[in-house]
Formats: structure tokens, sequence, C-alpha cells
């Protein structure tokens, strides 16, 4: 790569009058520009040493690649006279003179919150799926299956008790995690937690009953009266709670001597917040509770299928914005009262607005010439079709508009019909053409059909206005394309085994929370939950980039292998924090060795993901790249094979 050449160029794209700020990652440009409506996209698009680019949090970010990055960085300060800095200080630039936005700042929250929890709700939902399978009338005929088959009756009974475990105490799940989020210890906030679901107090799906009833027993403390309610399968007191103990802690900290400190803070903060849930918070957040999930309701019964028709629409343009990170909030209040919701209007319109950007993109291509679009259009509309949509979304859809057009507006359309047959979800899961698993059982067919309607109007709609604006604009790209094509007689050969350089639970690249990665322009790869602190040299090889900041590491293995391994998600921004190495650019490092170190705990305290990025930067020099996703590994074992 011309280093001087591309910075040149990206600064012909941009504009160097436009610029006003640079910083970079480890595999990013990251820029401030005074109007991103100025850039010349279509020049960038179409350059070879630039593999994309991506406008978020008022930075325009320009992926170059691990190496190269830094070097095309030093020459665009060279070329200008904008000085660099680091990327928190270009964090305060690009929100200079921008009032903090009080909405996106509540989603950040909930996300933060809400979706570590996903698993352990997705893993429920699709239990108590199966267990609808297993005992709802009417979906293999009169009877259900466990009347059928009487046999089965306490196995049926074992998967109910699985899946019915996590909405149950579904407090202890959002105490710990939103205590832990808010700065507290996420232990105080999961005992506070299950402290308000007690089996001596009255069950929380029955505490409207009881008081109707007159059979409410009360604690009198001081003279007032003070029910005994339980919150099971609530959010938004739980919520508030861990938020006022995880603030009550910081207090004592601060104002109890060291030397008591540790016996005596966890215990005033518990009975603190404990007299305060019980007498005040809590009876005041259920009513709450209550009017926004009776507001949900109405709002789906008012509005119906022209409501559902119009949130389709916008769904996966929500979804640009991180405002659907909220969602699991509001659907698992949703789910969590399913005797009087009915159940979750949210998930079937995501999963139609899913399956129809995953047909746009399967358009796309079928439609393309471009062998690297089609490259990823393939493996992005898979991902979408099964819930996972970003990828499709920011790799390809996106970049060429049409396509989500064509997908937003199938996704209306289905989703007026989700409306019309009323389909609501009775457990959470993969919100795609899968995602009937998680439908009430006698709306399964509607669903199915509805998706069918999504995806084939997603698909036909792209297929019909892409196919001449295709062929017009990769006439040229697959000229060149064709010329440089091996011969496909040529035998598939399996080429490196790459280790994981840290011990955890393996993800699929699609799901990782950065759309650089997700998207793969960076290159095919896997993601690991890690659950050590320690960062081991996967293969044999040479350290081409060790970085200043601690969290990334380039690494040419001795068979040609171009890999990058990425310490977490935007962890650019804590400047080296948390992390430790003993290693330098231009080491031979053999596999299994240290690389360096990262404390999982802190990074996570200061807000940030603590996924390990695998990437094969050079992708496109192997016919294939597989990752072996879904396990539990430890470093050293193989998770990715490169096929010649």
């Amino acid at each position: 790569m011309n280093h001087k050449k591309v910075a040149q160029d990206i600064l012909s794209a941009i504009g160097e009058d436009n610029l006003i700020a640079a910083a970079h990652c480890a595999t990013r440009l990251r820029l401030v520009l005074k109007d991103s409506s100025l850039v010349d996209q279509k020049a960038l698009d179409e350059h070879d040493d630039i593999k994309g680019t991506f406008e978020t949090n008022g930075q325009f970010q320009i992926i170059i690649g691990p190496g190269d990055v830094n070097k095309v960085y030093a020459e665009m300060l060279k070329i200008t006279d904008v000085q660099g800095t680091s990327t928190e200080k270009l964090k305060e630039v690009a929100s200079n003179g921008k009032k903090p936005n009080p909405v996106m700042s509540l989603i950040k929250v909930l996300s933060d919150i809400f979706v570590p929890l996903i698993p352990a709700l997705v893993a429920g939902g699709l239990l108590m799926a199966i267990n609808n399978v297993l005992t709802s009338q009417g979906l293999f005929g009169a009877q259900s299956v466990v009347e059928m088959f009487p046999a089965i009756k306490d196995f049926a009974s074992i998967i109910n008790l699985l899946a019915s475990a996590p909405f149950a105490f579904l407090p202890i799940l959002v105490g710990f995690s939103a205590t832990k989020r808010f700065g507290g210890n996420g232990y105080l906030g999961a005992a506070m937690a299950m402290a308000m679901v007690m089996p001596d107090l009255v069950n929380g799906y029955g505490v409207a009953n009881a008081v109707a009833e007159g059979t409410m027993p009360y604690w009198n403390i001081f003279g007032l009266q003070v029910a005994q309610a339980g919150y099971q399968g609530s959010v938004l007191p739980v919520l508030a709670v861990s938020y006022i103990l995880a603030n009550l802690e910081k207090f004592f900290h601060k104002r109890i001597p060291q030397v008591f400190d540790f016996t005596f803070t966890p215990m005033l903060a518990i009975i603190t917040t404990g007299l305060l849930t019980f007498t005040i918070v809590g009876p005041f957040m259920r009513l709450v509770s209550d009017g926004l999930t009776d507001s949900l309701v109405w709002l789906y019964n008012t509005t119906g299928a022209v409501g559902l028709g119009v949130f389709g629409t916008f769904y996966s343009a929500i979804v640009i914005t991180g405002l659907h990170q909220s969602f699991p909030a509001i659907e698992t209040t949703l789910l969590a009262e399913v005797a009087k919701t009915g159940g979750s209007f949210i998930f079937p319109i995501a999963a139609m607005a899913n399956i129809a950007q995953g047909a746009a993109t399967l358009a796309v291509f079928v439609n393309s010439t471009n062998e690297k679009e089609k490259s990823l259009a393939s493996s992005a509309s898979i991902s979408a079709l099964l819930g996972i949509t970003e990828p499709a979304i920011f790799g390809v859809n996106l970049k060429l508009k049409y396509p989500f057009i064509c997908a937003m507006i199938a996704s209306g359309i289905a989703s007026v019909f989700i409306g019309i047959f009323r389909v609501l979800a009775v457990s959470m899961g993969p919100a795609g053409v899968i995602g009937f698993i998680s439908i009430s059982a006698p709306k399964v067919t509607s669903f199915m059909l509805c998706a069918l309607i999504s995806f084939v109007l997603g698909f036909a709609l792209t297929f019909l206005y892409g196919k001449k604006q295709m062929s017009q604009t990769t006439t040229t790209i697959e000229e060149k394309t064709n010329e440089d094509t091996p011969d496909a007689s040529v035998t598939q050969q399996a080429g490196e085994t790459i280790a994981a350089p840290v011990t955890g639970q393996t993800v699929a690249l699609g799901t990782v929370n950065d759309p650089v990665f997700s998207s793969e322009m960076m290159g095919k790869g896997i993601g690991i939950l890690p659950q050590s602190n320690e960062v081991y040299a996967p293969a044999d090889g040479t350290l081409t980039v060790v970085y200043g900041t601690k969290h990334a590491y380039g690494i040419t293995t001795t068979q040609g292998t171009e890999l990058l391994i990425h310490i977490g998600i935007d962890t650019v921004n804590l400047a080296g924090q948390h992390f430790t190495t003993n290693k330098q650019s231009g080491e031979q490092v053999k596999k299994g060795e240290l690389l360096g170190t990262f404390d999982r705990e802190a990074i996570q305290a200061a807000g940030y993901d603590t996924t390990v990025l695998v990437i094969v930067t050079n992708t496109n020099d192997f016919s294939d790249v597989r990752a072996h996703e879904e396990l539990n590994v430890t470093n050293g074992q193989e998770i990715i094979q490169t096929i010649s």
C-alpha cells in the first residue's frame, strides 16, 4: 500500500478544509468533519485500499486495516495542518457544543443492563416455546402432545421449570446487572432483588388479587403499615431499587472509615434500600410499571394493524439509531405479564424487519457481479434471516440505499398482517425465520405466512429495482474480477489452523456490537467472550503491530495469514488503562506465548464490551475462512481454519 497516496486520496474525497480533527484506532481512521455531506462517498467506496466507511457519534470512520492505518494517519498529518489527537479527545471534539441527548443516554443505560441478560432470557424463551409445543392443544390435533403421549409429561414439566426460572426470578438478574451498571456491587444488587422475590411475600403476580380480596398481609413498622408484596416478574421497580442501592453504597464508601467500610457499608446499603423499597419505591414503581404495561396494551389494541405497519416500516431505521436497544426492557415487561398482555408485539415486528433485510441482501447477492460484494451479501443475508441484521444493514443495504428502503416497505406490509392476525410472541427468541418457536401455538401458521410475505416482497422489490442499476455499476468491476479469478477446477485445500488467544465462549462475528467487525469489512473471523485475562499468540509468526494502547495486536503467521487480535469494543478510548504487554512490533512469537493481559472486570466497569475479536484481515487471499462458533474454548484450541 502506498500510504501517502491513500492519505491524499482520502483528503481529496473528504475535503482537506472539511477536516476538523483526526485520530485512529487499531483498524480505522476516526475523523471529525465540518460537513459529512460534502464527502465524495463514491470515491471512498471504490478505493482499492479502503475497506469501508461508517459514521457514528459525530465521527466519520474510514476502515484501513491494522498495520496500515497508523501509517496513513501519519501521512495525513504531514499533508494537513490538523493536529493529531487521542480517540478520547476526539470524542470531546465530536460532541463539542452538543448537549448530551438524555434519550440516547437512557437507551445506552438500558442496553448496558439488558444486553448481558439476553442469553438467559433467550434460553428461557426457547425452552418456553418447546413447552408450548408440547402442551398446546390444536397444534398437532385436538389434544396436546403431552396428552397424546403421557410418558413425556414429566419431561415437559422439567422443561417448563427451566423455562419459567429466568422470568420468575427476573428481578435477581436485573438487580445484579443494573447495580453493576450504576457503579455498585452486582452481588449486593442480586441480594436486594432476592429479598424482593422471597417466598414469604405475596407473589408479585397475585398482589392485585390479594389487595382486592383484602387478604394482603402487612408489616407494622413503627406504626406504618407496609404491604408484604413481592415483585416477581418486575422490571421497573428493581431498576429503581438498583439505582438507589448503587448510590447508597457509593455514599457509605466515601463516609465510613476504611477499617469499617468492608463490614458496615453493605449492611447499611441493604437495610436502607430495603426499607425504601417496601415502603415507597416499590409500590410507586409498581404503579408506574402497571401504567406502562397498560399503555402499551392500549396502544396495541387501539392502533392495531395500522400502528404495527408503521412500526414495522421504521423498525430497521430504529436499529440504525440504536433505539432498539431499549426494547428488551419493554419486551421483558410484556412477557413477564403475559396473562394481562397476551404476549409481546415487538418480537414479531422485529422478525418481519429482519427477514425483509435478509431477503433484500439476498437479492443483492443474486444481482451483483462484484465478487467482494457477493461474498459479503451471501453471509450477511443468512445472518439477517436468522435474526442478526447488522452485517446486512451496515455492510450491504445502507451502502446501496435502495435495498434498505425496499426492505422497509416489505416489513411494513408484513407487519400490517401481523396486526390483522394479532400475532404475539409468548417468549424471547431469534427474531428471524425460526422465530415461530416463540409465537403462541395457534398463531404459528399466521406468523409463517407473514414471514413469507416479508421475504417475498423484500426480495422481489430489491431484485426488480436493482437489476438494471446493478448491471450498470458493476460491469467494470466484473471485468477486473474475472481477470483475477482462479480456475474453479483448483481443489480447495486446508490452509492454516488458528488457535484461540483467550479462554472463553466463541460467538459469531455477525453478533458483535461493532458494525465494522460484524459486517466483515475487516475480514472473516470470530468473537470470544473472555473468561480469562491473558492473551496468547494464536499461531507462530511476527508481531507486525503492537498498539501503544495495548488493546490490539497484528500478527503475520509463518504461513502468511494476517491476523488482528482486538481486545474489546472501542477500548482504544481507555488509552492503555487496564492493559499490559511486554511485546513490541517486529518480535517473533510462538503459538501459546503470552502476549499481554487485560482486566476484564475493570474494563466492564468502565462501560466497555470485552469481546475479544480474532480477524483474518487478508481473508480475500483464501477461498474460505471457517470459524468454529458456539464453543467453550481454552487458549490454544482451534477456532479458525483457512482454506486455500
